[in-house]
């Protein structure tokens, strides 16, 4: 009796896992920023509220960057504690 292997699926690895649209989008996203980032090097001065100070641009965009994934990963965790909240009252 021969042992048959069955063959990597068509596009992926050999063990089945591919990339999905989310981590693709999030790749894409990445680079565009990086490119963006690279190309704005120069500084500013920001003012916010009482607080003024000089920061280049690249930097300025980063942290604008980093505080709107906290602030999307934020409400997707209220969200989805939301959905089991209302998914444990219905049982």
């Amino acid at each position: 009796m021969t042992s048959q292997r069955n063959p990597p699926p068509v596009g992926g690895s050999s063990d089945g896992r591919r990339l999905g649209g989310g981590a693709i989008a999030s790749l894409t996203g990445i680079a565009v920023l990086v490119a963006f980032m690279l190309q704005n090097r120069e500084r500013v001065k920001v003012k916010f509220l009482p607080w003024s100070f000089t920061w280049p641009v690249w930097l300025l965009i980063l942290v604008a960057a980093v505080f709107g994934a906290l602030v999307w990963l934020g409400l997707g965790v209220m969200r989805r504690h939301a959905r089991r909240k209302a998914r444990r009252e219905d049982r």
